[in-house]
């Protein structure tokens, strides 16, 4: 065991040395990065602690953050046989790591809709994996600390304090915290009761809640956020306004033509938009709930229930020790998900990673990648892997999924959203939405598509072919289009 172990010492400091400015360079090979770092063992030695004045029994790999992440580092743990009496989970949720998508795609819906509720959606049900209930952690032997989030951290020690104040020894820390929902200011009303956001099953009953007494629905923001909680309002049957500062909905995507088919859509079905405007204030009834939402114009939109959805941050405190990104926010990583502290990684949401295919920095708020990167992660970590992260950007989204819907709604995107656009179909029953670029197709996107033609996107997306944009233009349906793209392959 002990060889085993400084093999994975060795791995796990495979970084920069910890005064370091820069991240371990893609012109590096790993072998002669590993040459150059400290060693892991030794660091530790330097601090000794008495074993009585730690909580966690799980020493060696601690893993903090309870969503995506977590649970799918937690399944590769185990799938190598090392997470029986080696790994702690610290989470600041009450509840053991679980699908965060199902919150608002599908938690909202009303009881009479037959609404996602725990423990149907835990990790890895996502990816058709085994539901990670609590006893399954139990039964794995990995230690859990939950509602105790990490409130400060010794690096030098290698030590973590919980706002209970447990004092927490890690060997090798994963950071896998997320993002946090970014807030409107409190002085503008962005606590009032009745004001919601949505980060976690908390936020979603206490949401659940104001929608069962609602009448008049406010939904700031017109991202997927915005987007999936308007939906599920009307299946509620509640006046529901979208209210954004933006030209369309899901501008960082959609182009204008494809953005009109899904307002169309949502307006058909009730939802009413008020772009281009931006909240002056929210303003509290004599009860002190929220009333109503005033606008930069001095307009107001009468509203019992709020819900901001105007994006995230990361969750990087209390680890901006470990480096933190200036362009993208997060904390910096190299393809390993290694930061520039030895022993210490970061997955998910929270990490700024070098995007190989398009060769720049980002930090990617999806569950594909909080699944695909904790996995990487722990694989480099507790074996040989070298293979620097290749992640393919995606992104997707589901509303009206409840029973009576009229329709239900599925789109999936696949690459980079650069060049122009070329756009088949009528939304009805399908659009898809191609972006080229230097005649290469650079990204797909397609509204319900069968199992068949969801399954080519990547491969579109990753080859990125040469494509006869006339022949693409004049396809007389997206079947046709999807097969002139993907010939090209």
């Amino acid at each position: 065991m002990s060889s085993v172990r400084g093999r994975m010492a060795n791995l796990a400091n495979s970084v920069c040395l910890k005064n370091s400015v820069s991240l371990w360079s893609p012109l590096q090979s790993p072998a002669a990065h590993r040459s150059s770092s400290i060693g892991f063992r030794t660091f530790r030695r330097s601090y000794v602690v008495s074993s009585s004045s730690f909580s966690n029994e799980n020493r060696e790999f601690v893993i903090v953050g309870g969503g995506n992440a977590a649970g799918y580092a937690a399944r590769t743990f185990v799938e190598h046989g090392m997470a029986d009496g080696r790994l702690s989970i610290v989470s600041k949720e009450a509840h053991a790591p679980y699908e965060r998508p199902a919150l608002t795609k599908g938690y909202l819906f009303p009881l009479d809709k037959k609404p996602a509720r725990l423990p149907g959606f835990h990790t890895c049900v996502g990816s058709g994996g085994e539901r990670q209930t609590p006893d399954w952690y139990k039964e794995n032997g990995i230690e859990m600390f939950y509602e105790d989030p990490v409130s400060n951290i010794d690096i030098e020690k290698q030590t973590l304090t919980t706002n209970s104040g447990k004092l927490l020894k890690y060997g090798s820390l994963i950071v896998a915290t997320g993002c946090t929902a970014s807030r409107l200011p409190e002085k503008i009303g962005g606590n009032l009761p009745g004001v919601h956001y949505i980060r976690d099953v908390a936020d979603a009953d206490a949401l659940i809640s104001s929608l069962e007494k609602a009448r008049k629905v406010v939904v700031v923001g017109g991202g997927y956020i915005g987007m999936e909680v308007a939906a599920a309002a009307i299946g509620w049957n509640l006046d529901t306004t979208i209210v954004f500062p933006d030209n369309h909905l899901l501008q960082r995507l959609f182009t204008p033509s494809l953005a009109q088919r899904y307002e169309e859509f949502y307006q058909q079905n009730g939802v009413k938009f008020l772009k281009g405007a931006s909240i002056k204030n929210l303003e509290a009834g004599v009860d002190g709930r929220v009333t109503y939402v005033k606008l930069d114009d001095g307009s107001t939109i009468e509203a019992d229930t709020v819900i901001i959805g105007i994006g995230a941050k990361p969750a990087v405190s209390p680890f901006e020790g470990a480096g933190l990104d200036s362009s993208v926010g997060g904390i910096q990583v190299d393809g390993l998900f290694r930061t520039r502290v030895p022993g210490i990684f970061a997955v998910g949401d929270v990490a700024a990673f070098p995007l190989k295919m398009y060769n720049r920095i980002a930090r990617v708020e999806h569950v594909d990648h909080a699944r695909r990167s904790a996995q990487h992660c722990v694989k480099a970590l507790l074996s040989a892997q070298t293979d620097i992260y290749d992640y393919l950007p995606s992104f997707y989204s589901r509303v009206f999924e409840y029973e009576g819907s009229p329709r239900k709604i599925w789109w999936q995107f696949f690459g980079d959203n650069v060049g122009e656009t070329i756009e088949i179909g009528n939304f009805d029953p399908k659009i898809a939405t191609f972006w080229i670029d230097s005649g290469k197709l650079k990204g797909v996107l397609l509204e319900s598509g069968s199992p068949e033609e969801f399954q080519l996107l990547p491969k579109l997306a990753r080859s990125q072919p040469i494509v006869d944009k006339a022949k693409l233009q004049n396809a007389a349906s997206v079947e046709e289009a999807l097969e002139i793209a993907g010939s090209s392959l």
